[in-house]
């Protein structure tokens, strides 16, 4: 075999276009669930995703392997195999009606790279490695980065009994019931950082800085770490709304929004002395069975999302919160359980990645922007792991975990260039 592969200073291979758009289509077909995309982590339509990875790889001669955890690996092997592995990759689970691009965008465009080679008769110096991670959606088990945490042997096996969002059965179960082997946590052999050259994890942006600037990729310097309350419940006590004066109420409602308020004048407060977070609300809800229009609202179920690059900052934020939550108790006469927290860490993407990303980009006369990743990754366990890693970000119209997800195709073949050209060179290096 060796006799017919190309030199590592092989003109670039030819990316096959029309096999992306087959791939997209087909996820499309397996997610829609009538408005937008809807594949659970460890449910049926993510295990067929990985499946048309899966054959999309044997087709063209790829090495494929699974993980205890039933991550999905797909190999061009390298001339050395001893060299530390270039690797890509991202996720092929989707929020609840979500879209179509979020996650499988990096995975189809590293199948694309990897394909690409492998027609080409390209072998790089060292293996070059696709990974499709299960499980990134943090919706599902209130877990950040659960696939790429479980390749690195990151998952504390307690958490094996978390049940998922929509059904209440145990990861463990979900997992048994995809083919991985939950029993294998924490004794299998996983990822190894040291025989990891980079990770380079393409995504679609989730938000407007690549449409405001009128550029199709951005190379990102960072991602935000977070901490997140998912269950916070404000208990007051119902009374006729006519009949209970002020004095007298312990009203779940208006102490959620004085609490919410306060934070929200704090992060004001955070941008005007020039730091950077955000701070989301995403569920705010009275009990529909007893809540009505003449009672005093005696329960309020709020989540709280706080996202930011500094870790210091998530952590006086947190302390916030728990302090507003105490004021709140003493105005308004009620209790509130923050329930548990769970957190992410930031993650500083390669300096070294960065540079030669853009230098890159350059040469191809593709136009990027430096930009920080507001959203988590999978990218960022490979950071946390001391890999260097990056990012390239796609343009991608009406933001994203919504079914309105656009990215233009034509944006998309700009980063999977990029992509293929960064790990190119990298996948060169003796």
């Amino acid at each position: 075999m060796a006799s017919s592969l190309m030199s590592t200073q092989c003109p670039a291979p030819v990316l096959d276009a029309a096999l992306g758009q087959r791939v997209f289509a087909r996820l499309h077909e397996i997610g829609f669930d009538g408005r937008g995309m809807t594949r659970p982590s460890y449910g049926e339509g993510e295990n067929r995703a990985h499946a048309l990875f899966e054959s999309v790889a044997w087709e063209h001669g790829l090495e494929v392997r699974r993980d205890w955890a039933a991550n999905l690996f797909i190999t061009i092997p390298g001339q050395n195999r001893s060299l530390p592995a270039v690797m890509t990759g991202s996720h092929a689970d989707t929020v609840p009606c979500g879209g179509n691009f979020d996650g499988a965008a990096g995975a189809v465009a590293g199948l694309l790279v990897l394909c690409a080679w492998a027609r080409a008769g390209y072998r790089p110096e060292r293996d070059t490695t696709l990974i499709v991670t299960r499980a990134e959606e943090s919706v599902w088990f209130p877990i950040s980065y659960l696939g790429s945490r479980t390749a690195f042997g990151l998952l504390d096996p307690a958490l094996l009994d978390t049940p998922r969002s929509d059904d209440g059965t145990s990861l463990r179960e979900h997992m048994l019931a995809c083919g991985a082997q939950p029993e294998l946590c924490g004794r299998a052999s996983v990822l190894n950082a040291a025989d990891i050259d980079c990770f380079v994890e393409l995504h679609i942006e989730q938000g407007p800085v690549l449409l405001e600037a009128d550029v199709p990729v951005g190379i990102v310097t960072g991602i935000c770490g977070s901490t997140r309350y998912r269950s916070a419940v404000i208990h007051g006590q119902y009374a006729h709304s006519g009949a209970t004066p002020r004095r007298f109420r312990s009203d779940a409602v208006m102490a959620g929004a004085s609490m919410m308020m306060a934070l929200h004048e704090a992060w004001r407060q955070v941008e005007a002395e020039g730091e950077e977070m955000t701070l989301t609300f995403g569920v705010c809800q009275t009990d529909p069975a007893q809540a009505n229009f003449a009672a005093v609202p005696g329960r309020l179920e709020l989540v709280i999302d706080i996202r930011s690059r500094n870790e210091d900052l998530l952590e006086r934020m947190n302390g916030l919160v728990i302090e507003q939550a105490r004021r709140v108790e003493s105005d308004f006469n009620v209790t509130v359980d923050l329930g548990p927290r769970t957190r992410s860490t930031p993650a500083i993407m390669d300096a070294g990645l960065q540079a030669e990303a853009e230098k890159l980009a350059a040469s191809m006369n593709i136009p990027v922007v430096s930009m920080a990743s507001g959203a988590g990754h999978d990218a960022a366990t490979f950071a946390g792991q001391g890999i260097p890693t990056e990012m390239l970000f796609v343009r991608n119209e009406n933001g994203s975990h919504n079914p309105d997800e656009s990215m233009e195709f034509d944006d998309f073949l700009y980063g999977v260039r990029l992509l293929e050209h960064l790990l190119r060179q990298r996948a060169s290096r003796p």
